[in-house]
């Protein structure tokens, strides 16, 4: 008998997750120089944890934006 295509848990869990365990938050802390080892691990600030991927069409953009300021500077110059 096969599984019905609604149970299946394919993929579904690799999304990104909203909550870090402390040891991520205090690396991360650590790398942005918000926490050093003399502090206790309690009471943590908040971390950002979900960062926006740039798509396809804005990086096109971006390197278009960046061709034509190249070239306008070449035409000053």
């Amino acid at each position: 008998m096969s599984i019905h295509s609604s149970l299946r848990m394919s993929g579904k869990m690799s999304g990104s997750r909203s909550v870090w365990t402390r040891a991520e938050r205090i690396a991360v802390l650590k790398r942005e120089g918000r926490w050093t080892e003399a502090e206790s691990v309690l009471g943590l600030p908040k971390v950002r944890t979900v960062f926006k991927v740039k798509t396809k069409k804005q990086l096109k953009a971006e390197a278009a934006a960046a061709a034509q300021a190249d070239a306008d500077e070449k035409s000053k110059g």
